[in-house]
């Protein structure tokens, strides 16, 4: 079976930023070029540092991101400098315009999976949320893809805008030809953070809301024949806790050279990792390594510091719930 990304325990994935430019502006994007940079990688140095990760962790899986990475000229020769240095699995994330007929460029052999994004059933609940025409552009692209062989998977960035809209995904998915599905939830981060407070219809859904539909969704896609993978974000207080940072090993390389491995810390200069001369060093204390084995009774230390509107209001008592770690997820399998 064919890989793609490993949300789970003692799994590698090598989630690399190989530019931050792109050709729409979704209002809910996660980039922050004044973190992140600016600067697109020249392929020499997006194979010097394919090869530090390489080393650091025999069969990773390597995700190429932007931004929108089929903007780059030279992906075709990063995915295949991606298997000469034996990763586990290659998949590009695109918004599904598909620049450089990068689908003539490569072959299904050399990229496990094409990974487009959308957030509805249709361009009335998508478009407005990651632009005018991007439906129409995507599911094209899925088909052009799939015409070419091409496993396919689909991403649905839940958020209170399209989570009434969710439970129409599964026969799209189904028509589409939708290998895996991922459900993700949304991040207060990147560029609309700071208007965070006035985007109301982009905030976080409830526990009741997410625990009432999420997961009959992705039952009900997997009945399809489509494994599905989403986090659990809300945990019931007795179960237990597991930081992706201490069990797993995730990196996000962004193009000025920082690596995290929590994606909630993005925003702030608390990366453990930095790149300097091709260099893979570690960053002065405190960073989030330092944080990653703090026990809390709510759950994920980053999102109780960071993004902490999804916990109840705090009281004498225990939280009524936990906020799990974003990087583990939960797959239904056909």
């Amino acid at each position: 079976m064919r890989k793609t990304v490993a949300f789970s325990s003692r799994s590698a994935n090598v989630f690399f930023h190989i530019l931050t430019r792109c050709n729409l502006h979704c209002r809910h994007c996660y980039i922050n070029p004044e973190q992140h940079g600016s600067r697109t990688l020249d392929i020499d140095t997006i194979e010097k540092w394919l090869a530090l990760f390489a080393e650091r962790h025999a069969q990773a899986n390597v995700i190429f991101l932007g931004g929108e990475p089929t903007m780059h000229p030279e992906l075709a020769q990063a995915v295949r400098s991606a298997r000469s240095l034996a990763y586990g699995s290659v998949t590009i994330d695109t918004n599904g315009y598909l620049f450089h007929d990068i689908l003539d460029r490569v072959t299904p052999k050399e990229v496990d999976f094409f990974s487009f994004s959308l957030d509805g059933p249709n361009p009335s609940v998508n478009d407005p949320l990651r632009g005018k025409g991007s439906f129409e552009k995507c599911t094209a692209g899925i088909a052009a893809a799939k015409a070419r062989g091409f496993a396919i998977s689909l991403i649905y960035t839940v958020s209170q805008a399209n989570i009434d809209h969710l439970s129409a995904m599964p026969p799209l998915l189904e028509s589409l030809g939708i290998d895996r599905f991922f459900i993700q939830v949304i991040g207060v981060r990147g560029q609309w953070r700071a208007d965070a407070e006035k985007c109301e219809t982009l905030a976080q859904v409830d526990r009741k809301t997410w625990v009432a539909v999420v997961p009959d969704v992705a039952e009900r896609a997997a009945r399809r024949g489509i494994p599905t993978i989403f986090p659990r974000v809300f945990l019931d207080p007795g179960e237990p806790f597991e930081c992706a940072g201490k069990v797993a090993d995730n990196y996000f390389i962004f193009p000025n050279g920082r690596v995290y491995r929590c994606p909630l810390c993005e925003d702030y200069p608390m990366h453990s990792l930095e790149i300097r001369d091709n260099r893979l060093v570690e960053t002065p204390r405190i960073n989030e390594t330092d944080l990653f084995p703090l026990t809390i009774p709510e759950g994920c230390v980053m999102n109780r510091i960071i993004q902490p509107r999804n916990l109840p209001a705090a009281d004498d008592g225990p939280p009524p719930f936990k906020i799990a770690c974003c990087m583990l997820k939960e797959e239904i399998a056909p």
